[in-house]
């Protein structure tokens, strides 16, 4: 399975460019989850998000459709993966299993002065919930905070992944290596033009890999060879029995949907959850034209099963 998506997807230079004209803000992720398989939600990492937005976030994707969901800052970065126990049951009590069968891979990210300790290591992968069983337990440990505030049940038993994102050269060693092939932790993989290390270790039966830019970090899009050199790597990663997540995070001059959209096409993965009539966004933008202007019905929220857009034409 290879799912290719974008590192967030609320950003205001979208509009208009990748997003319609017209199209409410409200409406982004639905217009997303049209034309992507799956998403990282980044907003859990600046911090804990409510069961509500979640279950929202479930309710405007189709089915079929995965998160991946970027943990805590405050664990990651504030605490450094010391005396965690509690804020990881906060974490996971805040709504993320509100996702359900929707919930993907868990993304770690370490900090850039974080060194590689192995000891404080092995005890987090120990800590973290290898499924939704897990989670909820986890999460039954919350804090007095977090009462009012939480989701605690599941509606099945479902594994649950984890990969971390290192950018200190001290975890470029073979023990970090054996660490993550230990607790069946994957490593991601990093492209950020340079400015911090880059692994390609396989760790896990999955393979998450982060687009930040080659040339320019977070700015700079990637060439038609460039993504035919990723395009290769995944065809590899695939063709070894690994489930691949790649996202795009060059999202400042709004690269990242076109890069998705293009890498898609080379791997001739093709994503239709509804009967859709919207224009496609990487023609129009080989094109070099804006996104045209077009008229919705703006009905209820769609609920459950493939969201459908009512196109009334372009104005």
């Amino acid at each position: 399975m290879v799912r290719i998506g974008i590192s967030g997807w609320r950003y205001g230079p979208w509009r208009e460019v990748f997003y319609p004209e017209g199209l409410p803000q409200r409406r982004e992720l639905e217009f997303c989850g049209r034309h992507f398989p799956t998403v990282e939600i980044n907003g859990s990492f600046y911090s804990l998000q409510r069961p509500e937005y979640y279950e929202q976030w479930y309710d405007e994707t189709p089915q079929g459709f995965l998160f991946a969901v970027k943990g805590s800052r405050y664990i990651t970065h504030m605490l450094r993966l010391s005396k965690i126990e509690k804020p990881l049951a906060n974490f996971f009590a805040s709504g993320i299993l509100n996702l359900r069968e929707k919930l993907g891979p868990f993304l770690w990210q370490f900090p850039p002065m974080f060194r590689f300790k192995p000891e404080r290591l092995d005890a987090f992968f120990r800590l973290l919930p290898r499924s939704t069983e897990q989670a909820l337990a986890l999460a039954r440990r919350r804090d007095a905070r977090m009462i009012g505030r939480s989701r605690l049940a599941i509606d099945a038993n479902r594994r649950l992944r984890h990969a971390v994102e290192i950018r200190h050269p001290s975890f470029m060693t073979a023990e970090f290596v054996r660490l993550l092939r230990k607790h069946g932790i994957g490593l991601v993989v990093a492209d950020t033009a340079g400015k911090w290390p880059k692994m390609f270790h396989v760790t896990a039966d999955f393979v998450y890999v982060r687009l930040h830019g080659d040339i320019k970090i977070y700015t700079s899009g990637y060439s038609e060879r460039a993504l035919a050199s990723w395009a290769r790597r995944i065809r590899n990663w695939d063709r070894g029995g690994r489930d691949v997540y790649l996202y795009f995070d060059n999202d400042v001059k709004v690269k990242a949907p076109f890069d998705a959209l293009n890498l898609m096409a080379k791997l001739g993965l093709h994503w239709n959850p509804a009967d859709a009539t919207c224009e496609e966004p990487l023609a129009l933008h080989k094109a070099g034209t804006r996104v045209p202007r077009l008229r919705y019905a703006y009905g209820p929220r769609v609920t459950g099963g493939n969201p459908a857009w009512d196109y009334l034409g372009r104005r």
